[in-house]
């Protein structure tokens, strides 16, 4: 299971393209996999013949774990017992060390997490002990993954109540939800499973003794829609975000005139091409990055004590996937960017983005994000912080409106373009401040910046 993010720990298996003994080709397409930053085609890594395939359509396993065996000839090799429970053992190991490689991610990259070779008897080496002895609890019995921790954590389980069943003691993630579905099930009433679903009501379904849902009599005016995956992996990741960091916003009012002046201008289909429609958010964008340039705590991440400053500006920007769901492609570089060429940027990466058709480089790495929901005529958005970042932009309707104008020897009520924006950052990080500094140097900048003679 390839590595898909910076924050993703597990992936859904959605389709194989391929069925055992058939032929694979280099980079041709072998399966789908959807995580809570994007569903996309994962391309075969080598030639050969699909062996076999470990992990059926609809199951989520961690980051790393053996999927499948591709062998390196055009013929099959006989598959025995003892290779199959070899498999197991080396997928378990895979779990392991996958869990370990995580651990030394770097802020703003991500590292690929290779699968060890298979050893006839599977042995830890120093680097996963060393793991087993950071996370193993208190009594020294069982061996944790972080993503297994946060899920004891979130449902309020001691590890005393886990049967461990993975490879060396190690409590799997099924291994939890077992343990959940047991205190469940001991429990006679229905209190316990209404506090893991508060949003789930007496008439519109209710909870059987064994944990299943069953409609309710007045279930035929409501309807009960359960998180899918990348919206279950969304839901967990802004959770996170809110624990972690203490999140502060300042919004400003912001005159787009001069911005409103270069898009009537210019002719878009000689400037940048007949698909690109040149919107206001390139140049929120392109301010925004000049004042990044000036307040460069703002593209960071925190780590440990301090802040880890990111030289390049990597602008990520949230896309709508029709309702279903949001990813956060990445501009990498985007100060190298021209206004046209971050319209151009924006409007290719949002297409592919709703195709699925981005690839795992395009949506890891980046360093300050914006939310526009402004195309749905909102008036003030309070957007959440996009981890591991410390700073999200958030830019609203832009409207005709009755402004005062100066113009220099007397005021004026002219009409002209004026739009919000805010930014939500992590009050770790900066304060308030240096924080309200940077959003009216982005308003000043739209507002006095000459974009026609920079378009």
């Amino acid at each position: 299971m390839p590595q898909l993010g910076e924050s993703v720990t597990e992936g859904t298996v959605i389709k194989w393209y391929k069925s055992p003994g058939d032929q694979v080709a280099l980079d041709e397409p072998l399966f789908d996999v959807s995580t809570d930053k994007v569903d996309t085609e994962v391309p075969s890594p080598a030639s050969g013949i699909l062996e076999k395939i470990l992990i059926e359509e609809g199951e989520t396993v961690d980051v790393g774990t053996l999927l499948a065996i591709i062998s390196d000839s055009t013929e099959g090799t006989v598959t025995t017992d003892s290779d199959t429970q070899s498999d197991k053992n080396s997928q378990n190991l895979t779990n392991l060390a996958s869990d370990t490689l995580k651990l030394n991610i770097p802020v703003g990259g991500v590292e690929a997490v290779p699968p060890p070779p298979p050893p006839p008897k599977p042995v830890l080496n120093s680097e996963v002990s060393e793991f087993v002895t950071d996370i193993q609890s208190s009594d020294q019995k069982h061996i944790t993954s972080p993503l297994v921790r946060n899920l004891l954590k979130q449902n309020e389980i001691n590890l005393d109540e886990i049967t461990a069943t993975g490879f060396g003691n190690r409590v799997t993630i099924d291994d939890v939800k077992v343990a959940i579905q047991r205190r469940d099930n001991s429990d006679s009433t229905v209190s316990s499973h209404q506090e893991q679903r508060p949003f789930i009501k007496d008439n519109v379904v209710s909870v059987t003794k064994n944990g299943n849902l069953s409609p309710s009599p007045d279930s035929n005016v409501t309807e009960f829609i359960e998180f899918n995956n990348i919206r279950r992996l969304t839901a967990e990741h802004m959770v996170q975000s809110k624990r972690i960091a203490p999140h502060s916003t300042i919004v400003v009012e912001v005159d787009f005139e001069a911005v409103e002046h270069a898009k009537n201008n210019l002719s878009h289909k000689h400037s940048i091409g007949q698909d690109v429609h040149l919107t206001y958010l390139p140049f929120v964008a392109k301010a925004t990055i000049e004042a990044l340039k000036l307040f460069p705590k703002l593209n960071s991440s925190v780590v440990d004590n301090g802040l880890v400053v990111h030289r390049h500006i990597n602008l990520g920007f949230g896309v709508d996937l029709n309702f279903e769901g949001l990813v956060v492609p990445v501009i990498h570089d985007a100060d190298q960017f021209s206004v046209t060429g971050l319209a151009s940027a924006i409007v290719d990466l949002s297409t592919r983005a709703r195709g699925k058709k981005l690839s795992v480089d395009e949506l890891v790495g980046g360093t300050f994000t914006i939310s526009n929901p402004g195309p749905y005529h909102t008036l003030l958005t309070i957007p959440i912080i996009n981890q591991p970042e410390v700073g999200i932009l958030a830019t609203d309707s832009i409207r005709r409106k009755p402004v005062v104008v100066n113009s220099g020897t007397e005021e004026f009520i002219g009409i002209h373009s004026v739009g919000l924006i805010g930014v939500t950052f992590d009050h770790r990080a900066v304060d308030g401040a240096y924080a309200a500094k940077f959003v009216a140097t982005i308003s000043e900048i739209i507002s006095s910046h000459d974009w026609d003679s920079e378009i």
